[in-house]
């Protein structure tokens, strides 16, 4: 699900609507079907899924789909389905008759293929004709708009993933280097806490709290943070106690994206799973939730029971806003550490 406040857009016909989407999810869509919602006259969230085949599926993402809407309160929605004809009926049919059965309107409902759409509730040849109407997303007003303001719409889904991808070579052998000589800094530290911080808790903690300042005051230009730092920075957010230090300090401030994204994409990839968890929690806030849910993905090849992950893939599923978490607390957490890949 994505949040639509960051992306104020004028949207006053179909093709607008098509033109603004790719914006709203951050990628063009193909073979999916995406759900706008609306309160009023505002577009408040946009969320996507792939185009279910069969009857099962189709029930089931219609009734996903609906159960976010209802948890959203949305007042009425327009559907977009992105692929053949013969893909795209059934999957819209089937949310158009979920909402019926759920009291919610289906402002308009449209089939996006190639470069034309069609309605399935306008039939008016002057508006709608019969071989589709022409559109051209580039020419758009919205388009341009969206990219004055900064906003990306990459060419697909699998773009984005590769976003967030590992580096590799020489860059992929420096971070080794690095994360090995951080590795031994870890043991000096460990090796040097007080008897009366045997687990090295409070030393960790206080590391922990050096090196995300560190990183947070650089968030404008994260490429800075050199391969020692950003290593030793990784090895330190795979204790809790770092991580949740980190966690709390994230807002719905766009500019900590970049950093999460850059420490991401070096870390050596067994120690992915926090940077990837506190990237999907950003991007979350953020109201980015397409690159919440790569980020998500992310954490969880790193590591499949990493608990934030599992959260936030559970808030992602539920259409949960960002607003719940208007006035975000400082919390605490117990002490203690784990290893790189300690179901947390």
């Amino acid at each position: 699900m994505t949040s639509i406040d960051k992306a104020k857009l004028a949207v006053r016909s179909p093709a607008d609507l098509i033109a603004a989407v790719p914006y709203l999810l951050g990628f063009h869509p193909a073979q999916s079907l995406v759900v706008t919602a609306m309160r009023g006259e505002r577009l408040v969230f946009a969320a996507r899924c792939d185009l279910p085949h069969g009857d099962p599926a189709l029930r089931q993402s219609a009734d996903y789909l609906v159960a976010v809407l209802r948890r959203q309160q949305s007042e009425a929605v327009l559907l977009l389905g992105y692929g053949a004809p013969e893909e795209v009926t059934p999957a819209v049919d089937a949310v158009r008759a979920a909402c019926a059965d759920a009291g919610i309107v289906v402002f308009d409902a449209l089939r996006i293929t190639g470069s034309r759409y069609w309605s399935y509730l306008c039939d008016e040849p002057s508006c709608c004709p019969a071989e589709g109407a022409l559109f051209d997303p580039a020419a758009s007003a919205v388009a341009a708009a969206a990219v004055f303001a900064g906003e990306v719409a990459l060419p697909d889904r699998e773009s984005l993933v590769g976003e967030l991808a590992p580096l590799t070579g020489k860059a992929r052998e420096a971070m080794r280097l690095a994360t090995a000589r951080a590795e031994e800094r870890l043991v000096e530290l460990l090796a040097g806490a007080g008897r009366r911080d045997l687990p090295g808790d409070w030393a960790l903690r206080a590391a922990g709290a050096d090196a995300v300042a560190g990183a947070l005051a650089r968030r404008d230009a994260p490429e800075r943070l050199t391969d020692d730092e950003v290593a030793w920075l990784s090895l330190l957010l795979a204790h809790v106690p770092v991580r949740d230090h980190a966690w709390e300090r994230i807002d719905d401030d766009e500019r900590q994206l970049a950093l999460w994204t850059a420490l991401l994409r070096r870390v050596q990839p067994d120690l992915a799973a926090a940077p990837a968890a506190l990237l999907g929690f950003a991007a979350w806030r953020a109201g980015r939730g397409a690159l919440a849910a790569v980020a998500v993905e992310r954490a969880l090849q790193a590591c499949p029971q990493y608990s934030l992950a599992l959260l936030l893939d559970e808030i992602l599923r539920n259409g949960v806003a960002p607003a719940v978490l208007d006035g975000w607390p400082q919390f605490d957490q117990p002490a203690g550490s784990r290893t790189r890949c300690d179901p947390v």
